[in-house]
C-alpha cells in the first residue's frame, strides 16, 4: 500500500508545493495585532486541508489565537501519532533585507524563500500532505493521528498548556511528532533526540535618583554600570566553567557512546569559525565545540543596558543598570533551582549603596528522549526511506518547551524530524525552506505512518 501513497505523492508533487505556498502567502504574525485576520485565515486553510483530507478537523478558540486540531482514529490497536505544530510566524523584519518580499514567496535555486517557509509552515505541511496522501491514495492511514497545530509558539505558547490540560483524553497518544528542528547538514538527515532546556531573567541595579556628574560625585558613590560589570563578570571563570555555586550538581553528563558518536560527525572548525565570523572558540574546557553546543549548560548575558551611550562623552555616573540574562540547562538540571541559584549569586555580590531587582522571564526543562524506543526505530527507518540515507542522531542547544509540557501532560516522547537547515535564516531576512527537503520530508512523513502501524502488528 505504501507504494500507492509513494506514487500519489510524486504525482501531486507540484500541487503540494503550490498549496505550501498559498499558505505562505498569508502574513501570520502573532506578535502584531495588525494581523489578527490573517492569522485566523492560515488557521482555516489548515482546518480545510484537513478535513478535505478525510480528518475530523476544527478550530478551538483560546484567549489568544486560535488552535487547529485535527484527527483520523479508525484503525483500532494502532498506535496514535500526535503531530504537533505551529502555523504563526515572526515579524520580517528588516524588510529592507529581502530579495524578494517575504509573504511573496519565490523559488530560487530549488529553495522556496518566504517568511515561515522552514519555521515552521514548510515543515509542519509535510505531516499533513502525507495524511493526505495516505487517506486519498489507499482509503485509510495505517496508525491513528491526532493533529495540535497552535498560532502562539512564536509569542510563548501562552495558551497550548491549558487547551492540552482540559483536552488530555482528546490528546491522548503513544508518541508526539514535531517537525521543527534541522538536518545535521546537507545531504546528512538527522533524528534531534535532545534538547537544552532554558531559563531567562532580568537583573537591574539601582544607585543615585538621577545621573549625577562623575567629577562632582565620582569616588563617593558606588557606580551601577561598574557594579552590574564585574557582578556578572564574576558568573564564567576563565576555563568557561559558570561560578554559580550548584550549578553543575545535578547535570547528566554524556555517555562515552554519545561522545564517540558525536566525534565522528563531520564538523569543520575552520568552517564553522569562518561562518560566524570569529577566530576562535570559546567555552567550557574538556569539551569539544559539539558538545559544548548540544549537552553542556551555559550562561549568558543577552544584552547589558546602562548609563549614556549616545554619539560622544558623557561624564556621569549611571543612576542604574540592567542586563538580560539566560541559562541553558541540560538533563537533570531543575529550572526552578537553578534560577533561585542565579539570583542568589548576583544578589549576593551586590554592593552596599545599590538596590537589587530580579526578574524570572521565562523557563523549560531540558529533554532527552530514548534512542532505543520503538518509536525511535521505526523513525530512523522511516526517515532512511525518505531520505536515501540513515539518519545521524543528535542534540540540539536550543529549546521547544512544548516537548517537555508533552513528557508531563501527555507523558509521551517527542520525535524531533526536522527537515530543514540550521542556515536556513529561521527568524532572519531571506528565510528558506529545500523544496527537496520538503517532498523528501513528506515521503519520510508518510513512511513514518507506516512503520509506526508495523509495531501494532509486531507486537501481536
Amino acid at each position: 500500500m505504501v507504494e500507492k501513497v509513494e506514487q500519489y505523492l510524486q504525482e501531486n508533487s507540484e500541487r503540494n508545493l503550490n498549496e505550501l505556498m498559498d499558505l505562505l502567502r498569508i502574513p501570520s504574525i502573532s506578535a502584531d495585532s495588525k494581523y489578527v485576520s490573517s492569522m485566523r485565515d492560515a488557521a482555516e486553510f489548515l482546518r480545510n486541508q484537513l478535513a478535505g483530507s478525510g480528518c475530523d478537523a476544527e478550530i478551538v478558540e483560546t484567549d489568544g489565537h486560535p488552535i487547529v486540531y485535527g484527527e483520523w482514529t479508525k484503525k483500532p490497536g494502532a498506535p496514535t501519532a500526535m503531530i504537533y505544530g505551529h502555523y504563526d510566524v515572526q515579524p520580517p523584519d528588516p524588510l529592507d533585507e529581502w530579495i524578494t518580499p517575504p509573504f511573496e514567496p519565490t523559488i530560487r535555486n530549488g529553495e522556496v524563500f518566504a517568511r515561515g517557509a522552514t519555521d515552521d509552515k514548510g515543515q509542519m505541511y509535510t505531516h499533513v500532505k502525507s495524511v493526505q496522501a495516505w487517506l486519498e491514495a489507499v482509503g485509510e492511514l495505517p496508525v491513528n493521528v491526532k493533529f495540535v497545530i497552535e498560532g502562539e509558539e512564536e509569542v510563548g505558547s501562552d495558551h497550548l498548556e491549558k487547551f492540552l490540560d482540559s483536552n488530555r483524553e482528546k490528546c491522548a497518544c503513544d508518541v508526539a511528532v514535531v517537525s521543527d528542528t534541522a538536518q545535521y547538514a546537507p545531504g546528512i538527515p538527522a533524528i534531534t533526540y535532545g534538547l537544552r532546556g532554558i531559563t531567562a531573567c532580568e537583573v537591574r541595579v539601582s544607585g543615585p535618583n538621577q545621573d549625577l556628574h562623575s567629577g562632582v560625585f565620582g569616588g563617593s558613590i558606588a557606580n551601577p554600570v561598574n557594579a552590574l560589570a564585574k557582578m556578572i563578570g564574576d558568573l564564567i571563570d576563565e576555563e568557561g566553567r559558570v561560578q554559580i555555586p550548584g550549578f553543575y550538581d545535578d547535570v547528566l553528563p554524556l555517555t562515552e557512546q554519545e561522545r564517540s558518536e558525536f566525534a565522528k560527525l563531520p564538523f569543520e572548525e575552520s568552517e564553522y569559525l569562518e561562518s560566524l565570523g570569529v577566530s576562535k572558540t570559546h567555552g567550557e574546557a574538556g569539551f569539544s565545540t559539539l558538545e559544548r553546543r548540544w549537552a553542556r549548560p551555559t550562561c549568558d548575558v543577552n544584552g547589558i543596558h546602562g548609563g549614556y551611550t549616545g554619539e560622544g562623552p558623557k561624564t556621569i555616573i549611571p543612576a542604574f543598570a540592567s542586563a538580560k540574562i539566560s541559562c541553558r540547562l541540560v538533563p537533570n538540571q531543575q529550572e526552578s533551582v537553578i534560577i533561585k541559584k542565579l539570583e542568589e549569586f548576583l544578589r549576593e555580590r551586590t554592593p552596599a549603596g545599590l538596590r537589587f531587582e530580579f526578574r524570572h522571564w521565562h523557563g523549560c526543562p531540558a529533554v532527552l528522549c530514548d534512542l532505543n524506543s520503538p518509536y525511535m526505530k521505526a523513525a530512523t527507518a522511516a526517515v532512511e526511506r525518505g531520505f536515501g540515507k540513515h539518519p545521524v542522531m543528535i542534540r540540539e542547544g536550543g529549546s521547544i518547551p512544548v516537548v517537555g509540557t508533552f513528557q508531563d501532560l501527555l507523558g509521551v516522547d517527542t520525535l524531533l524530524l526536522g527537515w530543514g537547515q540550521n542556515t536556513d535564516n529561521l527568524h532572519s531576512p531571506n528565510e528558506k525552506f529545500s523544496v527537496d527537503a520538503f517532498h523528501r520530508g513528506t515521503l519520510s512523513s508518510a513512511w513514518l505512518w507506516k512503520m509506526l502501524g508495523d509495531l501494532a502488528s509486531s507486537s501481536s
